[in-house]
Formats: structure tokens, sequence, C-alpha cells
């Protein structure tokens, strides 16, 4: 693979999210330059979407949760688990986290998270994989928007709920259609600005809820 650090800088522009003051990040400005320029740049068609180059509404919720309660993460391991920019995971480094791991299962979402990190003064450990078959060592475990197809929220699913008899398991959910509703347990919720081209609208209601353990 080519230079990610050098594509991530061409194809984005450093600006802050929505509701984010506090963080910046390398974002695209439009979605269809970024999705053609990551094809070109992996030298593949039919790749995932670069998901690392927006701020989707579930972590900013997260984001902006974490920074006005800064004691819910302050000393403990946290884990942003599909990290994405690593908005979540950045907000909890900088509000007191003994240790921040972002997990993310794409190569340049990593070197993203990375670059986003660096830039905000944080330490943040990167881990590129399928983190479902492993056992988490983190206290707290962050989820921004992850239940957005069917398939990924079988996949995770279980294993999260698994993860919530050791850990505490947030998840931050925009409205998405395979969110299983049972065992959860709201604790916030955030209207939080979005990209019409993204999802169709000017905002979502985006709440946070605990996940119960299986």
């Amino acid at each position: 693979m080519r230079d990610a650090a050098a594509f991530i800088r061409a194809s984005t522009a450093w600006t802050a999210p929505a509701l984010v003051p506090e963080i910046g990040l390398h974002l695209a400005t439009e979605i269809t330059p970024i999705w053609q320029a990551t094809e070109e740049f992996l030298a593949e068609s039919g790749i995932a979407p670069p998901y690392w180059a927006f701020a989707w509404p579930g972590s900013i919720a997260l984001a902006r949760h974490v920074l006005d309660h800064p004691e819910s993460v302050r000393g403990r391991r946290v884990m942003d688990f599909a990290a994405g920019s690593g908005l979540a995971a950045i907000a909890a480094a900088k509000a007191g986290a003994a240790r921040v791991t972002a997990v993310e299962i794409d190569p340049v979402a990593g070197a993203a998270i990375g670059l986003n990190a660096a830039a905000n003064g944080v330490a943040v450990e990167i881990v590129i994989g399928d983190a479902t078959g492993t056992a988490p060592a983190q206290d707290l475990i962050l989820c921004g928007d992850v239940c957005y197809e069917k398939p990924m929220t079988a996949h995770i699913w279980p294993w999260l709920q698994r993860c919530a008899a050791t850990a505490e398991v947030w998840i931050a959910d925009p409205g998405r259609a395979y969110v299983p509703r049972a065992g959860l347990a709201e604790f916030a919720r955030r209207t939080v600005p979005t990209l019409h081209e993204l999802e169709s609208r000017s905002a979502r209601e985006t709440v946070l809820y605990r996940i119960a353990g299986a």
C-alpha cells in the first residue's frame, strides 16, 4: 500500500465535527470524490466505503457525552470499537482515560486515526482486525453507530453481549433499523446535525444505551 497518511491529508480537510469543537479531524467534504479517490488509492473497485472520512452521529454523540462527563472514562481502559475516524477514542483520551484503544478492520482508517490522534495531542493504541473473537481487556467499550447493516449486527452483537459481562458497553444509535432492542438501557440522547448527503436529513436523534451482558 502506498503512503496512506499522504493520501488522507490530500483527500480531506482538517475540521471540527458538529458539536465537538474541541477536536479536529481529517474529514471528507463530499462523498463521491473520497469514495472514488479511495478506490484509486487502493487500486480496487467495490471496496467498503471510507467510513473513516466522516464524523457519524453515533461517534459525535459518544464524544460529546464523554467530554461533558469526563468522570465516566477517567482512569479507565477504553476501547473505541469500529472506530472510524477515532473521534470517540480521542475524546476519551482527552477526558482522562488511562489507556485508549481504537479497533478497526480498515487499515486506512487506522492510518486516519493515527493522524487524528497525533494532531489532537493524545495517545491512542490502534488495532487493525476483527476483535470479535477476542476477550476484551478494557473497562469500557464505546460503539458508535455500528448496527447499520444486518450482517454486521449479526456478527458483532453476540460478542458485544459477552463483553458486557465483564465490561461496560455503550452503543450510540441514531435510529438504525438493525439495533436489537432487548437488553438496552438508555442513559442519554442528543440531536446531532448530519450531512444531508449521508443521512438524507439535517439531524438525527441519537440515543446512548448500555448493553446488558449475555
